[in-house]
């Protein structure tokens, strides 16, 4: 079917039924911020909630795609199906793969129960977390068991990527400093599970150790991240990282948790979106409006203090403001 031929129903149809050209065609719909990809989303969302999804996030270099390729094999094994978003500029899955990632992903890639998309971090429409939760939902629609979303673990529209997972692996491999650094300050959300990759590397043990003490540092989880040594390229662990994946589930749908976390996530994801939006129409309301610049310039000369700006600005462009006149944050 020609790009053009696709129609709400025709679109939606071939999602439900699995069929590859109709996934592509509806993710390259909601990349492009198309209105017809909202459409069939909105008809789609109904049948959504089945898929379980799997975030695998860490810094660039350490092997993610690999493990997410050898996670696949392992769970095709199993006859699930599987779905794979990547938001990783770096990811072999996006362009210049190395002929060695190129040659891992082949059985993937021709296997009809696979499916791979790079959504490429160029700025969408609506914001990346936007595009990836659509693609999501697209692929949930289409029937897939399991969708893996791979992200660089940095910046804000990684976070909110991240945020839409279920449960949430970290990869990490000997070296990765900055990443361990960050689990320890804080800053860095507190994985379910934890791959440290290149077992093979002589300080792997001494980052399982120093991992393994950030976490005993937080005594309040009912859920303690496992920890498990792997080495993508040659499949070894695989089967022990899916089982503490599996795990992890098992523990969300014990405890009644995994429907709590999919509502605050999806709330989560409605405000993220929606936040997103508003600024992006606030940018453009003000580059668009001499008054309003105006009020930007004297903040800039400090005749102005930015929360009367802030003020001003949300009740010009959002006709928000308060009745006795104070700041609205």
């Amino acid at each position: 079917m020609s790009r053009s031929d696709w129609t709400r129903e025709t679109l939606g149809a071939g999602v439900r039924a699995g069929d590859k050209r109709a996934l592509a065609r509806a993710i390259s719909l909601v990349e492009n911020g198309d209105t017809l990809a909202y459409d069939v989303v909105r008809d789609l969302y109904p049948q959504t909630g089945r898929s379980y999804a799997i975030g695998v996030t860490g810094p660039p270099g350490v092997g993610k795609s690999s493990l997410i390729s050898a996670l696949v094999r392992h769970v095709r094994g199993e006859g699930k199906t599987v779905g794979v978003v990547s938001v990783d500029p770096s990811s072999p899955f996006s362009h210049g793969a190395l002929l060695g990632d190129r040659i891992r992903l082949a059985d993937h890639f021709t296997d009809p129960e696979v499916f791979i998309r790079s959504m490429g971090t160029r700025g969408h429409l609506g914001g990346l977390a936007e595009a990836t939760l659509q693609a999501l939902l697209v692929l949930d629609a289409a029937g897939k068991e399991l969708v893996f979303v791979e992200t660089v673990g940095a910046g804000q529209s990684e976070v909110e990527v991240i945020g839409i997972a279920d449960t949430v692996v970290l990869v990490l491999m000997p070296g990765s400093g900055d990443s361990v650094q960050a689990l320890k300050a804080g800053i860095m959300e507190i994985p379910d599970v934890i791959a440290i990759n290149k077992m093979d590397h002589p300080a792997a043990k001494t980052m399982l150790n120093e991992v393994r003490s950030i976490l005993s540092l937080d005594r309040e989880r009912d859920w303690r991240p496992p920890i498990v040594l792997t080495e993508a390229t040659r499949g070894e662990n695989v089967d022990v990282l899916w089982q503490k994946i599996s795990e992890h589930r098992a523990h969300l749908e014990s405890a009644g948790l995994l429907e709590q976390r999919r509502r605050e996530h999806l709330a989560g994801e409605v405000f993220a979106v929606a936040s997103g939006r508003a600024k992006a129409h606030l940018v453009r309301a003000v580059e668009g409006d001499p008054e309003l610049q105006r009020l930007l310039d004297a903040v800039q000369r400090r005749e102005l203090d930015p929360l009367s700006a802030v003020r001003e600005i949300m009740e010009k462009v959002f006709k928000l403001g308060n009745e006795d006149g104070t700041h609205t944050r």
